[in-house]
């Protein structure tokens, strides 16, 4: 397998305005603010912002636009300035204001996976306000590339190297997903969600007792991403992760149980299930009962979500109100709620995932 040591290392130019850049870099042809997009019957069309998450994709839309907006074409990398996020683009795309796109003949998927964090260690140097990411901090910048024999950037080691690791880590997926599935045995057919009788029930009186979070903040502890312990905010990405960190024992909380998320920014009520051991603020209230595990608790949070919106910075979870707040339940024929149901429920939609993820790792295995 190749090593990133085997090759020796030169810095290019990010822009090709500049001697051995490699980039045309340019702004995307398209910039169109949200709110001026047409609606469309088949939104097929990928919308890129600068936000950090799901490859940039804010929504996807209509391919026709209005005739001054023209698409872009895929197999670039854009760079969204100010917020610094970078991604690769494999198909054409729209996207929101501020967004550069970088190309050049080389590039592919997997070239790209090679040079994009190459690009974020350069531009996280910058940041929000007066030493953003723009265009003209782009065409300074420059980029430490491995290089062949000529000194020109190795885009065939660039290439092979992540198809490697990719080899590397779809053999391990795909060996997870089977274990995953012999865990789990067999599946056992349940009546659909529509045939289940339902009910409401007070969240105080189906679990047994609940806990505060106990940090005071990030600041208090040190960050340890390889063996820490998860610690969890007010936020419903990430299964509520904000980082991983070193605490006293005493700050440890127990796994197997729901968080409810007190407050946060469009985070407050929402719920997260932590099976492990974890740290956690004080914007989250932990629930748990002996009937509790990770099946039933991925379909309790799910419940629980559904009444979300009516929670804000103004009218927040707090264990007083959290005890009265209702939650819709399937239950069984005594009218209490049906746990076996749930649990084999969530069973069901976790084998017809895995088995759909596997079936796409073996196919990726052959290609």
């Amino acid at each position: 397998m190749m090593k990133l040591s085997d090759r020796n290392w030169e810095a290019f130019y990010i822009s090709d305005e500049k001697e051995n850049g490699i980039f045309k870099l340019r702004a995307s042809m398209s910039g169109i603010d949200k709110n001026k997009l047409l609606d469309s019957k088949e939104p097929q069309i990928p919308y890129i912002t600068r936000s950090d998450f799901n490859n940039g994709v804010s929504l996807f839309v209509g391919k026709e636009q209005k005739e001054k907006y023209q698409l872009d074409d895929g197999n670039v990398i854009t760079i969204g300035l100010d917020t610094q996020t970078v991604f690769y683009q494999p198909h054409s795309f729209y996207t929101g204001q501020n967004i550069q796109v970088l190309y050049n003949e080389n590039l592919n998927k997997y070239t790209a996976k090679f040079i994009i964090p190459l690009l974020k260690m350069q531009v996280s140097k910058l940041s929000w306000g007066g030493n953003g990411a723009t265009l003209g901090r782009l065409k300074r910048m420059q980029l430490l590339l491995p290089v062949d024999d000529d000194n020109l950037p190795d885009y065939a080691f660039m290439e092979t190297f992540i198809k490697e690791r990719e080899a590397e880590k779809r053999k391990e997926y795909i060996d997870y997903c089977k274990k995953q599935l012999e865990n789990m045995a067999v599946e056992d057919k349940v009546a659909p969600l529509a045939n289940k009788q339902w009910k409401s029930f007070f969240i105080g009186e189906i679990f047994d007792y609940f806990v505060p979070g106990k940090s005071k903040g990030l600041n208090h502890l040190e960050e340890d991403m390889f063996s820490g312990k998860s610690y969890i905010g007010a936020t419903n990405r990430n299964n509520g992760v904000l980082s991983f960190v070193q605490a006293d024992k005493k700050m440890i909380q127990k796994g197997n149980t729901i968080g409810f998320i007190k407050n946060g920014n469009g985070s407050a009520g929402y719920a997260i299930y932590k099976y492990e051991s974890f740290v956690s603020t004080s914007d989250v209230i932990f629930a748990y009962a002996n009937w509790l595990n990770r099946y039933i608790g991925l379909f309790i949070t799910t419940c629980s979500d559904m009444s979300q919106e009516k929670y804000s910075h103004g009218y927040k979870w707090t264990k007083e109100r959290l005890l009265k707040s209702g939650i819709m339940l399937p239950v069984n024929e005594y009218g209490t709620p049906d746990y076996e149901y749930m649990e084999q429920y969530s069973k069901n939609i976790i084998c017809k995932k895995i088995r759909d993820y596997l079936g796409y790792a073996l196919v990726e295995n052959h290609s």
